[in-house]
């Protein structure tokens, strides 16, 4: 059975806080989306995932899975399963007996149970190593095992916390893939946690954005990139983040793609302090004087024709390209 999530106003205020770790959050996820909450370590994404899976208590407002408010049900009666970032697998079990602990619990037949696991274990390409201990496993197979133990009853929901956060980069990449193939050919609703934004970017259907327990902004990744709503969310999506420059009680922002470099002319006088090349396109980071006050800025530019560090370069940001937001607020402005 799939399920919709609805956040209706869900706080979490841990004893002894005075602010809340999520406050008052409200979030639709639809049924079979693949929506990841990303933000900065103490955002309150981790905490928002577990008042879904029942390991946090919700102190105001719901969370509904399906038509059901489930805010006070145990996690064994959400139908949800969680992939954490440590695994958390049974080290004296084998690998068929990790995937089929979830089965074995529900009283599963043998017979069935063991299909089953063979499914999920040539889904996962874990066949050959379904009789050997988690030990005996290397960082990638064991977080594949882990999956597969989500995967092996096919819940309403999958929960995953950071769960690529222990790999190499090289591993996470593919792993990225196959967590999104897995995630399409099931169809089930899935709530990912990371901080890592290009793991966001690319996973999301939708992306949702919170910082110190308040949810910024959601939507698909290309609109947070292209239409942030606000300051935070314009720094905190792009890598590297967006120049941002004061103007008269506003706040211009460029993406680095959207300045030019020239050797003179108009523009802002700056020194390039670091190249760092890309493939066919470089970065240069530069420094500069804004209106007395000390600015780092940075470009994006064909590798053959960057500047070398500690050129003096003019760089030129596209005034149509501009993001406006208020340097009160840090809201968007809607003229932008």
């Amino acid at each position: 059975m799939l399920a919709e999530v609805r956040y209706v106003e869900a706080t979490r205020v841990y004893p002894g806080n005075e602010r809340p770790a999520v406050d008052a959050l409200n979030l639709d996820i639809a049924d079979g989306e693949f929506m990841v909450l990303v933000g900065p370590s103490g955002s309150g994404k981790t905490t928002a995932l577990r008042m879904l899976a029942g390991l946090e208590e919700i102190d105001a407002g719901a969370v509904f899975i399906g038509d059901r408010d489930v805010s006070d049900d145990p996690p064994k009666e959400r139908d949800v399963a969680m992939v954490f970032q440590n695994y958390a697998l049974y080290p004296y079990l084998t690998v068929a007996a990790n995937i089929g602990f979830p089965l074995r619990i529900a009283k599963v037949k043998k017979r069935d149970r063991e299909a089953r696991v063979k499914e999920v274990a040539k889904l996962l390409g874990l066949t050959e190593y379904l009789h050997r201990k988690p030990a005996q496993l290397s960082g990638g197979q064991r977080q594949r095992v882990a999956m597969g133990r989500a995967i092996v009853r096919v819940p309403s929901v999958f929960l995953m916390d950071e769960p690529l956060s222990n790999l190499d980069a090289k591993l996470r990449v593919q792993m990225r893939a196959d967590i999104a193939a897995l995630q399409h050919d099931f169809g089930v609703t899935t709530v990912y946690v990371t901080h890592d934004q290009a793991e966001a970017m690319t996973l999301g259907h939708r992306v949702a954005v919170l910082h110190e327990g308040n949810l910024q902004q959601v939507g698909p990744p290309r609109e947070l990139y292209e239409r942030p709503a606000n300051l935070f969310v314009a720094g905190f999506i792009g890598s590297p983040a967006m120049n941002l420059l004061p103007q008269n009680g506003k706040v211009a922002g460029f993406r680095p793609e959207h300045v030019d470099i020239a050797d003179d002319g108009d523009g802002i006088a700056a020194r390039v302090e670091v190249i760092e090349d890309i493939g066919a396109d470089a970065y240069v980071f530069c420094s500069a004087d804004v209106d007395g006050a000390p600015i780092r800025l940075v470009a994006r530019t064909e590798v053959r024709s960057a500047p070398h560090q500690g050129a003096r370069v003019t760089l030129r940001p596209r005034a149509e390209e501009a993001h406006m937001f208020d340097s009160e607020s840090g809201e968007r402005l809607t003229d932008s």
